[in-house]
């Protein structure tokens, strides 16, 4: 479908893609996976036609509907969640539109026999099909479902969109690409804005695509989850492997460890070789198996060992001083804004040694707790208080604002580091993957994960024994985040951790608070165990909210009546009857002519004539009789769905 044939892209001196090749086809669910900056975003910028390669080329079919999400994206203003949404339907609404001039005009019309009578039919015919095919459900439907899917509560739906945060609007951006059913996604990130429960939806989403999906991820599990090729880029080359990432890893240890084996064994060979005609080079005896033996060399094709680049995080947290028993302590606690109440009585414990995260929808109050700890936010009412002796090093989601930007990576750590450690700065950065001229970068123009990393690094200046990190794998490769849990599972101190990857918490958090609806409920166990309970739950409010519909249409009519957007809803479903009116009439009139040309063939075959060729006559019969039966099933499925509204 798509193909990326000889593709090679350079910058200066530097080629980040060598002469790569490979082919999209049809329902390939492919994770494109490599270390930050190997250049996976590039490929589906390339693929867009966003940019260009230095030479090859990407052969995309004409007609083929591509739906990107970058990382990075503007947000449209000026409209409510559920409007802005609803302008993924453009096409489809003017079908609509398009379709009740049709309508009204063949109601005008008694030239039934004319051209552009029957044209109109046929115009009328295709847009319904078209609108059959794109409408299980109706386009408003269709968003409220994706938006609800994708964390967004009902109430909000018609607020506008600049009063949510740019990961909201990101969330707003998914849900129209969804909705435009694109041949192929090609996704950047999807997941560093979602929170656990919309990851889950969304997964379940891609599970049921039908059609391409190219996905950059750092998140292990939705990797395997959803998809089923893997292609990595590793040191500008590409290796294609036809599993999902965890297999790919075990596939690609084992081809690494079968070409040093088989490099190791050819090597033995060359150097026994070499020795034989080193030590009968000059022997008139020998001569000929020298020359034979050097001759050999020559055509011998040598081995190469795919290099990998090992270059990884090396972190290492200073033990942790001692602190009191309890940690932070939060008793009857309400938190807000100005007069919006965010969570309230909220009981939360934390105490020494504990490794605890914070969980739920984005803007239940995850991040204002973290700001509570920290000082930065005061309680409207209740108590909240760290414990003796705690000492905190914090990591902030937005970086973006913490961070200097016109300061170098070596000066952010200058700036606050005292003592022997001011020695170690390099050696810091350097474990950081922050090597020679990296130093010197402005932070204005390092990556999110280069900014990720350099927070991070501040954290390991002072021994500190309560971390509190707000989203600290978003942007981080795999390896890098496979390695800092490893040193947070190995740091003697507390964590609180806000985080959305579950790869990530499992194995390291075993107790949970849920922020949700306002108020905060502590979980004892596994991430896993939360998920699989939440998950429950979650089907049996989505079926209550949709049965609660379903039971109470009375009640719920009144309700929405008094609103613009549920008189639109209404106003569908006229349209919705009055299209299914229009089919029938079509498929009735369609039956009838189809009869009558069977009924001619019918004739002829009882009493062919000499000019009459039977084979055809029986071939267009049989494709008239398929015909036939199809707009008949047609008719009938369409009637009683007419009936039943």
């Amino acid at each position: 479908m798509i193909s990326i044939n000889n593709l090679t892209v350079a910058y200066g001196g530097f080629t980040l893609l060598n002469d790569i090749n490979f082919h999209i086809s049809e329902n390939d669910k492919i994770g494109l996976v490599g270390k930050n900056g190997a250049g996976k975003s590039t490929i589906l910028k390339l693929i867009c036609g966003l940019q260009h390669p230095t030479s090859g080329k990407i052969a995309v079919p004409p007609g083929l509907k591509i739906g990107y999400l970058p990382q990075i994206m503007e947000h449209h203003k000026g409209k409510s969640v559920i409007d802005e949404t609803m302008t993924a339907f453009a096409d489809m609404l003017s079908l609509e539109s398009e379709l009740e001039k049709v309508t009204t005009e063949l109601a005008s019309r008694e030239d039934y026999e004319s051209k552009e009578y029957q044209d109109l039919i046929i115009r009328m015919n295709e847009i319904n099909d078209a609108l059959a095919y794109n409408q299980a459900e109706s386009p408003r439907v269709q968003a409220e479902k994706t938006l609800l899917g994708l964390g967004f509560k009902y109430e909000e739906l018609d607020r506008a969109t600049e009063t949510f945060s740019q990961g909201w609007n990101m969330r707003i951006e998914l849900a129209k690409i969804l909705l435009s059913k694109p041949d192929v996604l090609l996704l950047d990130e999807p997941t560093n804005h979602l929170d656990i429960e919309s990851i889950e939806w969304f997964e379940g989403y891609l599970k049921e695509y039908r059609g391409s999906l190219v996905l950059i991820s750092h998140d292990r599990k939705f990797l395997d989850n959803v998809t089923n090729r893997t292609v990595e880029i590793m040191l500008g080359r590409i290796h294609d492997y036809k599993v999902p990432y965890s297999k790919y890893l075990e596939l690609r240890r084992e081809r690494i460890a079968q070409q040093q084996a088989a490099y190791e064994n050819q090597q033995r060979m060359i150097e026994k070789t070499e020795e034989f005609i080193e030590r009968f080079r000059y022997k008139p005896t020998k001569s000929n198996q020298v020359q034979s033996r050097i001759k050999q060399l020559e055509k011998l094709e040598r081995i190469e060992v795919d290099m990998e680049d090992k270059s990884a995080l090396a972190v290492k947290f200073p033990p942790a001083p001692r602190s009191g028993e309890v940690v932070f302590k939060a008793s009857d606690l309400t938190v807000g804004y100005g007069p919006k109440v965010v969570f309230s009585h909220a009981g939360i414990e934390v105490r020494r040694g504990e490794k605890v995260a914070l969980v739920g929808r984005n803007g239940e109050g995850k991040t204002t707790l973290m700001r509570v700890i920290m000082g930065e936010l005061e309680p409207m009412s209740g108590t909240a208080a760290t414990g003796y002796n705690v000492n905190i090093g914090y990591y902030a989601q937005n970086q973006e604002d913490i961070l200097d930007k016109n300061d170098t990576v070596y000066g952010t750590l200058d700036r606050i580091a005292v003592g022997d450690i001011r020695t170690k700065l390099r050696d810091i950065l350097a474990a950081f993957l922050f090597k020679g001229e990296d130093i010197d970068k402005k932070v204005a123009v390092l990556s999110g994960g280069e900014r990720a990393r350099l927070a991070m690094a501040k954290l390991i200046l002072k021994p500190y024994n309560l971390l509190a990190l707000d989203e600290p794998t978003n942007h981080m490769d795999i390896r890098s985040k496979d390695i800092l849990k490893q040193a947070l599972k190995a740091y003697d101190g507390t964590l609180i951790i806000v985080s959305h990857d579950r790869d990530f918490l499992d194995g390291l958090v075993d107790k949970l608070y849920e922020f949700r609806d306002g108020k905060v409920k502590e979980h004892l166990g596994t991430i896993s165990e939360f998920l699989e309970k939440r998950k429950i739950e979650s089907l049996n409010e989505l079926e209550r909210h949709y049965k609660a519909q379903e039971q109470k249409p009375a009640e719920i009519v009144e309700k929405k009546m008094a609103s613009q957007q549920e008189y639109q809803a209404k106003k569908f479903v006229s349209k919705e009857e009055r299209r299914l009116r229009n089919r029938v009439a079509f498929l009735e009139k369609a039956i009838a002519e189809i009869e009558e040309k069977m009924k001619g063939i019918e004739e002829k075959l009882a009493a062919p004539g000499p000019e009459d060729d039977v084979m055809e006559l029986t071939r267009e019969y049989l494709e008239l009789k398929r015909d036939l039966d199809a707009k008949t099933e047609e008719w009938m499925t369409v009637g009683s769905t007419l009936e039943g509204q």
